[in-house]
């Protein structure tokens, strides 16, 4: 090897000798109009040239076998997004940490200095879209002008009027299509009354619309409920209370299914069934808490010799969560008993596989998220659902590692989640993906687990799954757990390093996040940072919390302050507020 590196060496030292002599014989030195010309040459052209020496062409051509050639490989050719130049735009631009959420950089006057105009401004911007997409809708013909290049459908308002007033199945589709529900059942009513036939797939429409909304127009579902709607609503509460369960939103604010209401009605009178026409009815069911009847109308469905699809069975398996009070009665309503089934699915996935369904992810994250409410049983069955997952390659969601977290709380499960998700990147695929971020911090606070939180939130700054955060009150959520454990475990300036980042960036604290921010201050020992943080609190709508003033004023009796601090502007703010509050103040 030395000997090859001392002749390439020597070949080289050559090779530049004859170039020297080509100059000279040329006549140029470097500083002549021909070197300039040579100079936009490449170095293996000059080789190329006729050497008045044989020599070094023999040179030259050992040269080659030490120098490897590199090899231009042409890419494919690569079809953009339309969105490319956005985001590429957009991934040059980084969160400022001073200013608001970018919702609100539309207007400045506008901009939210407290959380309650974070809530306030926030409501109001999206009721302002609301009632401009009403207006725009209620009367397209002020806004036929389209000034856009190009033309960009959907800030075109919608023609909501019916165009067509004759009884015939055209008709009955446009009110399908325009969402009016009364209409569409009158309609469908004359059209039976003239004894005129409705085609199969218009009355799957119809029952679609039907069970969709509840047999209610889309605009009562958004109104407030009225006197029949409030005694449904307490009566579901009521059952709630009555099984010792834990209530939801949800059940506050769904609408519930109606004892022979038109869904039933029109299904009952449809002379040809198929099975999208049961498979609508059971997720109508199931959506409007009819569970019993869901199960109902399955076991018609299965009488008729007929295959519900996947929607349908990921809506059972949540459905049979409600039916029974027990965990074994779930459980066996989920998973026969007794049964030869050649499938290695469990439950209602076994008559899947008997059907040939094919389940999808939202299909185990429906058994994750009964197995939620199973207890002891669900722990077993868990591992086994995420077995099946692999066994058949679907990726799992972070809804379903949060159902996993769910029903392993508090465990060690969550490193191994948090290893298996670290430097992945998610896209939505469950409505329930945005819980996870939450409820992963909230078992880091409740662990007291720092390392772990600080993990977590790397994952969150990987890629987009700042998105997956979700809306802003669970953004709120997520940075209040992160921001109290801070306070908790970390060091003061580790914290206030978070705390500005933070806020108002990405958070308002509320009143609890402040006191843990005093509660750090105080077992710091740096009370001479209370006049910055008092006025952090005032800015964001806590200055006159009894607690927050209280807290704030034992801290500054504690000890006598330095001058700059008893001379601070600050101290005599707080007095004000507690005179006008009644408060006692304490000498510092």
């Amino acid at each position: 090897m030395a000997v090859a590196w001392r002749r390439l060496g020597n070949t080289a030292a050559s090779c530049a000798g004859a170039a020297s002599r080509r100059r000279r014989l040329d006549g140029c030195w470097g500083s002549g109009r021909c070197c300039r010309r040579r100079r936009y040459c490449s170095g293996n052209a000059g080789l190329q040239e006729k050497s008045p020496d044989r020599q070094g062409v023999f040179e030259v051509a050992n040269i080659n076998k030490f120098v490897t050639e590199e090899r231009i490989v042409l890419p494919r050719k690569k079809t953009w997004d339309r969105l490319a130049i956005l985001q590429a735009l957009a991934s040059t631009v980084h969160r400022d940490l001073t200013a608001s959420h970018s919702v609100f950089q539309d207007d400045p006057y506008l901009i939210p200095r407290t959380s309650t105009e974070f809530r306030l401004f926030s409501m109001s911007k999206e009721s302002g879209k609301n009632a401009a997409k009403y207006i725009v809708n209620k009367h397209p013909s002020f806004f036929e002008k389209d000034i856009a290049e190009p033309h960009i459908p959907c800030l075109m308002p919608e023609n909501l009027e019916l165009q067509l007033e004759e009884v015939t199945e055209a008709a009955l589709k446009e009110r399908i299509r325009l969402r009016k529900v009364k209409a569409a059942v009158d309609m469908y009513d004359q059209l039976r009354q003239a004894g005129t036939s409705v085609s199969l797939e218009t009355s799957n429409s119809l029952l679609d619309l039907l069970c969709f909304y509840g047999d209610r127009e889309p605009v009562q579902a958004t109104h407030s409920a009225g006197s029949e709607e409030l005694e449904e609503q307490e009566e579901g509460m009521e059952v709630r209370k009555q099984r010792g369960s834990m209530w939801r939103t949800s059940d506050i604010t769904c609408i519930k299914w109606r004892e022979k209401n038109n869904a039933e009605r029109v299904f009952s009178l449809m002379p040809e069934k198929n099975a999208h026409s049961y498979c609508t009815m059971i997720r109508g069911m199931v959506k409007h808490r009819a569970h019993s009847k869901a199960f109902d109308m399955y076991t018609d469905l299965l009488n008729n010799r007929l295959k519900g699809d996947v929607c349908t069975f990921n809506a059972l398996i949540l459905s049979a969560v409600e039916i029974k009070d027990k965990y074994v009665e779930r459980w066996d309503l989920v998973e026969p008993p007794k049964g030869d089934f050649y499938c290695i699915f469990y439950g209602l996935l076994k008559e899947m596989a008997q059907q040939n369904v094919h389940p999808n992810l939202l299909t185990f994250n429906s058994v994750l998220k009964a197995l939620r409410q199973c207890g002891f049983l669900g722990k077993s069955m868990a591992l086994q659902t995420l077995s099946e997952m692999s066994a058949l390659r679907i990726e799992p969601s972070l809804a379903t590692y949060d159902h996993l977290l769910g029903v392993f709380y508090k465990s060690d499960i969550i490193y191994e989640v948090v290893d298996e998700i670290e430097g992945k990147n998610f896209y939505p695929q469950d409505p329930a993906d945005a819980n996870f971020f939450s409820n992963a911090m909230r078992i880091c606070l409740d662990m007291k687990d720092v390392q772990l939180a600080y993990r977590l939130h790397r994952v969150v700054e990987t890629g987009e799954n700042w998105k997956m955060v979700g809306d802003m009150y669970q953004q709120a959520s997520y940075c209040g757990r992160f921001l109290n454990l801070l306070c908790m475990m970390e060091h003061l300036d580790v914290a206030l390093k978070w705390y500005k980042e933070l806020v108002p960036s990405m958070f308002y604290p509320n009143s609890e996040g402040m006191m843990d921010l005093l509660r750090a201050l105080d077992a710091a020992s740096r009370l001479d940072m209370i006049p910055q943080i008092w006025k952090d609190i005032k800015q964001l709508g806590h200055g006159y919390r009894p607690v927050i003033v209280e807290e704030v004023l034992a801290l500054m009796a504690r000890e006598k302050q330095s001058p700059e601090v008893r001379e601070d502007e600050t101290v005599f703010d707080v007095g004000k507020v507690t005179q006008k509050d009644h408060f006692v103040i304490n000498p510092l």
